[in-house]
């Protein structure tokens, strides 16, 4: 297929103040529009969250189930009488096809969608697939590039550039095995060539990436390592392109530990319009991980800032996912653990007077046939602010579940 006018896009036990937080009842209604069970063919145990397309469609992965036993990805559309029906657009198999999809699909322009396995590819390691969806309405499966023909394992998602090339990260492979930031190239020919902007060495510099990597307005990468960096607690990198098709690595924040600052960052990163950075951790602040903002201070550093630490009452505990933003400016997020059930949450995070934020759980998982545990990948968010995600385990079936919180 043509591969110009792509655009840009955006279970591991988690252990459980700078700014005054205040915790506001729940106020959000959940809907669940799907079950998935481990019976059939429909695929169960949803690691990554979802993509929403223009028209309102739901598109994601499950790690488990389907035709091959080893997952699938799937489509789930609204009805117009009501209610949602689910559909699957392929199944993974090992060697061939890829398994373990752990993050959020993304989609290009066209309305073909993309994503990463983290094994069973032809390597020892995973794959960077496509799932094209053909004029006739049928979806088509192929694997754009064997990452693991080096021992490299992708987790997060990828994410175009401008150009039409995808960007990702491994937590592993590369010359120190510890994790690479790779780029791929698609050629006239529909073949891919891979290059490595840069190989993670360990500390200083941070190792171990479990998310994707985002863009700036002038074509600067950011992600986070989960191990590394100046106090071997995790770190937030930028990459800046030189020109000559190489990259220069900055450590924009190396994370501690036992001081109040979180570690072990999980989840990915997004910017707001002024250029500041917002993520997660899913440990440290007070034991059960914070969100944090970086803000460039102009003369090349940046300063952190917390937003909330987890793990006060009934809040949560382990944000593994990154977060999402409205068009206000609040962020919304999810927590592995923790809430009224210890099944995770939902949380809001609003600006308050002043430097505060003030956290409202939106809703807390666990209770009855509900899900839990929600998924390793952010959230979305449609225009009108309504949030969908999935749980890895719970629901009607045990299989995990999709949601819609309307705040």
């Amino acid at each position: 297929m043509s591969n110009r006018n792509r655009s840009i896009a955006a279970a591991t036990a988690i252990l459980t103040a700078a700014l005054l937080i205040a915790t506001t009842p729940a106020l959000a209604g959940e809907k669940i529009l799907h079950n998935f069970s481990p019976t059939g063919n429909g695929g169960y145990q949803p690691y990554g969250g979802l993509v929403l397309d223009s028209t309102g469609n739901l598109y994601g992965t499950t790690l488990a189930g389907g035709a091959r036993s080893s997952g699938v990805v799937f489509e789930l559309k609204p009805v117009k009488a009501g209610g949602w029906t689910e559909r699957v657009l392929c199944t993974f198999a090992r060697i061939k096809w890829g398994v373990l999809p752990y993050d959020n699909l993304i989609l290009d322009v066209a309305g073909n969608l993309y994503g990463t396995t983290e094994e069973a590819g032809e390597g020892s390691g995973g794959t960077v697939f496509e799932v094209q969806h053909l004029p006739d309405g049928n979806w088509k499966e192929q694997i754009l590039y064997n990452i693991g023909q080096n021992g490299d394992l992708p987790f997060g998602s990828v994410v175009f550039d401008a150009a039409g090339n995808l960007f990702g990260t491994t937590r592993s492979g590369g010359p120190h095995g510890l994790g690479s930031v790779f780029e791929l190239t698609p050629g006239i020919d529909g073949s891919w060539t891979e290059s490595v902007p840069h190989s993670f060495g360990g500390p200083p510099d941070g190792f171990g990436p479990r998310s994707n990597v985002i863009f700036d307005s002038s074509g600067n990468l950011y992600g986070t390592t989960f191990n590394g960096g100046a106090h071997s607690a995790g770190t937030v990198f930028e990459l800046s392109p030189v020109g000559d098709g190489t990259w220069t690595e900055t450590l924009i924040h190396s994370f501690q530990k036992n001081n109040g600052d979180g570690y072990g960052p999980w989840g990915g990163l997004i910017f707001d319009s002024a250029g500041n950075l917002y993520g997660t951790t899913q440990e440290g602040g007070d034991n059960a991980g914070i969100v944090f903002e970086l803000s460039p201070d102009g003369d090349g550093t940046w300063s952190e800032r917390i937003l909330h630490k987890f793990g006060n009452g009934t809040d949560g505990n382990g944000p593994i996912a990154g977060l999402v933003a409205d068009s206000s400016g609040d962020l919304y997020g999810t927590t592995l653990r923790g809430g009224v059930y210890n099944g995770g949450i939902v949380f809001k995070l609003t600006p308050a007077t002043g430097s505060a934020w003030t956290e409202t759980v939106l809703h807390s998982f666990g209770n009855g046939t509900d899900g839990m545990n929600p998924s390793y990948g952010a959230l979305a968010i449609d225009s009108a602010g309504n949030l969908y995600g999935t749980t890895i385990y719970g629901g009607k079936y045990g299989g995990g579940m999709i949601f819609e919180i309307t705040p």
